[in-house]
């Protein structure tokens, strides 16, 4: 596993939420639905994306920004522009208010606006739901990322626009995997810069030991690994390891193997049906006990809970 496939293992869109948003000013949107990512990218016209905290920054024609949540950001028109509706979790819309603007403003099939005709138009895609594996890629992410249409090239860009308002069999399946290859382009471009800040665990794959180590533990959470036996893998002795792993990183090799391995448990756990036993087993612990205790002890929370309040979020999330 090299070490963009690492940072981008998760997040996967199931179920976006995507809308071609065309404008005419005077508009401003408030953005308040607290999902974690959301890749956001100009086709006409321009839109200026402002944080709650740090700088505004505009959106011409074939950028790209990703807003990282749960923080509040609005977009408008022009950077002080005052909202004029308010989108909540789950992409319901209304105006500060609380009056509805679904119906006022639906302009088709996935397109949504205050006129059919107007000059700005962005292509809005959501991740919903934060994977666990996922926290490494937020963590990584500035609140807010942009990249300018000279510095990236997507040939994506105008398949999502041409797919985005289709509704054909299965397009909800299609759409998501065009978000998750636009977000991987846009990522890699952003990471590939020289003054990108990259995660010590990303920069450290780099490195022609501690990065052998890391794609080992990877590759193969459930594989009984010590630190010693990392290290005859590497080719270098077992404290060297241990100190240059600990300087790259900033924790040791176990430590990081716990937290990688309790990040896929809980994506299984979330995403799939299979016990905490089969869950426990697939990722490298001895079995439900063993890895509960892990998980009460990093997280807070049993295996259990952790599944149930995850699926109570979700079903939150998709409340009308």
């Amino acid at each position: 596993m090299d070490a963009l496939a690492g940072l981008l293992d998760g997040p996967r869109a199931r179920g976006a939420f995507l809308l071609r948003m065309v404008m005419e000013p005077p508009w401003s949107v408030r953005i308040e639905d607290h999902a974690p990512l959301t890749l956001m990218c100009v086709s006409a016209g321009e839109a200026w994306i402002v944080p709650d905290s740090g700088d505004p920054v505009v959106l011409r024609p074939g950028d790209v920004a990703i807003a990282r949540g749960p923080d509040c950001y609005t977009t408008a028109d022009e950077p002080a522009r005052e909202p004029m509706a308010l989108i909540g979790p789950g992409g319901t819309c209304h105006t500060l208010q609380g009056e509805p603007l679904a119906e006022s403003m639906h302009l088709g099939v996935r397109s949504w606006g205050n006129d059919p005709e107007g000059s700005a138009t962005m292509l809005v895609g959501t991740y919903q739901m934060e994977g666990e594996v996922s926290g490494r890629l937020l963590d990584a992410l500035p609140q807010l990322l942009h990249l300018p249409a000279d510095v990236w090239d997507c040939p994506l860009l105008p398949v999502l626009d041409d797919e985005i308002s289709r509704d054909d069999p299965g397009q909800s399946v299609v759409l998501d995997r065009i978000l998750d290859l636009v977000l991987i382009a846009a990522l890699r471009s952003w990471f590939s810069r020289p003054d990108a800040k990259a995660p010590a665990w990303y920069v450290a794959m780099g490195d022609p030991v501690v990065g052998r180590a890391l794609r080992l533990l990877h590759d193969d959470p459930a594989h009984p690994w010590t630190v010693a036996l990392l290290a005859a893998k590497c080719g270098v002795s077992r404290a060297g390891l241990a100190r240059r792993f600990n300087e790259l990183v900033g924790e040791p090799p176990m430590a990081y193997l716990t937290g990688w391995r309790l990040a896929l448990a809980a994506d299984l756990l979330r995403e799939t049906d299979a016990t905490v036993e089969a869950v426990a087993r697939k990722v490298g612990y001895s079995g439900s006990f063993a890895l509960s205790a892990a998980f009460k002890r990093v997280r807070g929370v049993s295996p259990r809970e952790h599944r149930t309040g995850a699926l109570l979020r979700e079903r939150q999330q998709h409340l009308p």
